[in-house]
């Protein structure tokens, strides 16, 4: 199967050599995306705000290949504090409520750009 790269211009650039996402058949691979604003290239501050940030930039990436977040079946969310987990949680269950996604979450030493959250999705775009 042919793979094809799918992008966005609601969502911020890859800040490195990768694609937004790559849709393979009826699956579609999001990069990690982290609270970058689009237009100013900027990581919105806290971990609440980053969290509404990413999941919005997923989900603009996601529907430019014609799918919606409600198809997301696996996420992974990288974190650089799990003591502020919670407040992830809380911003994450409003957008993923009937059937979330399965997910991963795991604290890393740190992420592009000084984010405190970056998430991944695999979507099934069928």
């Amino acid at each position: 199967m042919p793979k094809e790269a799918v992008s966005t211009k609601l969502a911020p650039p890859p800040v490195g050599p990768y694609s937004q996402a790559v849709k393979v058949g009826p699956l579609l691979f999001v990069s990690g995306m982290i609270a970058l604003d689009a237009e100013s290239n900027k990581v919105q501050g806290g971990v609440t705000r980053e969290t509404e940030k990413v999941i919005e930039n997923l989900r603009h990436v996601i529907e430019a290949a014609g799918g919606s977040l409600e198809q997301v079946v696996k996420t992974t969310v990288y974190m650089t504090d799990l003591t502020e987990f919670k407040f992830m949680n809380q911003v994450y269950e409003k957008y993923f409520k009937d059937a979330a996604p399965a997910r991963s979450t795991v604290q890393v030493s740190g992420l592009p750009r000084d984010a405190k959250v970056e998430i991944e999705a695999i979507v099934v775009l069928a």
